[in-house]
């Protein structure tokens, strides 16, 4: 099975012998490769002998010494080097079901491929993984491996995935367990079905895999308003928040004792959700959830406070005051409040800068999303296109699709900067970027 190489990286191990996009990788050591992983298995060995058919089909073979962990240099034509895997399961809470028709086709695709959990730290189910791809992560001791626990009740994660095989795909954990494989856990938790004791028991028996499971992330299931015919789920309330915080903050002071590390994390939702402050920053063993939306907000506090605190320490004094400009914030529901205080905090270091946080309400998906990131430009043309956005509009960055100009629903940037007629700028991830978005002229 050979493998087309889209392109090679400038200055690399490749570029030197002249390997060129339109070649095939064909095999390394005398192997072939299935995917990816096969290839930087093999490819990171210091003594190489592998083989190229050149795109006039020439067959050339190369034999190098480089460095154990030196790369080729070789990009190909598709990451994986293989088909994507989608998934076989038909969750209760999943949100691809609860896209409204219209849409681009990708967004329809529902993967539950093992080698994006290692390449893009998604979560899986293992109900895709036959034994030779467990095999396989242990042969090549490959981790973390990030799992959609959902509930370690073997039957009602049957029911809750619909998929009859859920509840064995579990007994991979054991194997991962034994061979020292590292791991994450995720439990999206739905009102009524793997809360409350199933919560509790699914936490007892995931804390036995502790420490090689090293966290285990607990999140609301995403409803939105397109659920015509779904499994009928309810939003948490104020109160059932509390409770489910109560619960993992009991099972985390159990954990420090045994293991030294917290290990079961509750999402920042529930915390905002409860009106409770956010954990500290120990809490959080090293953001091991960032992904999941865990530690997300105390982090962006921390870097925040942290680059602010630098800035007052580089104030002026005897110059000519600044000239006043005015700077409007756009953001979901749930992280609105906490970057209004910010930058509220702002505003006291710099005077002449005023910042204004506009919520924007999901319309689109209905008003129980309230993350960012599922936002999209016709909200958020209709909710700022009457407001007064001032010098500049700053968005976070992930409204757009990743690595391009688009929002989710194909408006793009430039549709957006154009109708409300104002320049846009986005801010990165994190809380220095925020501060220095805030300070540019």
């Amino acid at each position: 099975m050979k493998h087309k190489i889209d392109r090679v990286e400038p200055g690399s191990i490749a570029d030197e012998l002249n390997i060129e996009g339109g070649d095939y990788l064909v095999s390394i050591g005398g192997h072939e490769m299935e995917d990816v992983f096969d290839y930087h298995y093999l490819a990171n060995e210091e003594e190489l002998l592998f083989v190229i058919e050149k795109a006039d089909g020439q067959i050339v073979e190369y034999e190098i010494e480089k460095d154990y962990s030196d790369d080729l240099g070789l990009v190909f034509d598709n990451g994986l080097m293989d088909e994507y895997r989608s998934c076989t399961n038909h969750c209760i809470f999943c949100f691809i079901d609860q896209m409204p028709p219209g849409m681009r086709e990708t967004l329809y695709f529902k993967d539950d491929d093992a080698r994006l959990s290692f390449l893009q730290g998604n979560y899986i189910t293992l109900t895709n993984m036959k034994e030779k791809d467990i095999q396989r992560v242990i042969r090549y001791h490959m981790g973390p491996i990030n799992i959609s626990v959902q509930t370690m009740n073997k039957q009602l994660r049957c029911k809750m995935l619909h998929n009859r095989f859920a509840g064995d795909a579990l007994d991979a954990i054991d194997q991962f367990y034994e061979a020292g494989i590292e791991m994450n856990g995720q439990i999206v938790l739905c009102k009524g079905v793997n809360d409350g004791e199933e919560l509790r028991y699914s936490i007892e028996q995931l804390l036995k895999y502790a420490p090689m499971m090293q966290s285990v992330s607990v999140v609301p299931a995403g409803l939105s308003k397109y659920r015509e015919g779904l499994y009928p789920l309810e939003p948490f309330s104020k109160e059932e928040a509390a409770a489910v915080i109560d619960t993992i903050e009991e099972y985390q002071k159990q954990a420090m004792k045994l293991h030294g590390l917290h290990f079961i994390h509750a999402s920042d939702e529930w915390y905002l959700q409860a009106e409770r402050e956010l954990p500290e920053e120990e809490r959080y063993d090293g953001y091991l959830q960032l992904e999941n939306g865990v530690g997300m907000l105390r982090l962006l506090n921390e870097e925040f406070a942290e680059a602010l605190e630098e800035v007052k320490m580089k104030r002026r004094f005897g110059f000519r005051k600044p000239k006043e400009k005015h700077i409007t914030i756009a953001t979901g529901l749930l992280a609105a409040p906490t970057i209004k205080k910010l930058c509220d905090d702002f505003m006291r270091v710099k005077e002449h800068v005023k910042v204004k946080v506009v919520p924007i309400r999901n319309d689109f998906f209905g008003e129980m999303i309230t993350v960012s990131g599922l936002l999209t430009g016709e909200d958020l043309i209709g909710q700022l296109h009457e407001v007064n956005l001032g010098d500049r509009l700053l968005l976070p960055c992930n409204v757009l699709r990743s690595g391009e100009e688009v929002f989710l629903d194909d408006v793009t940037l430039g549709q957006l900067q154009k109708t409300l007629q104002v320049p846009v700028g986005i801010v990165k991830s994190n809380g220095r970027d925020l501060v220095e978005a805030l300070l540019e002229e």
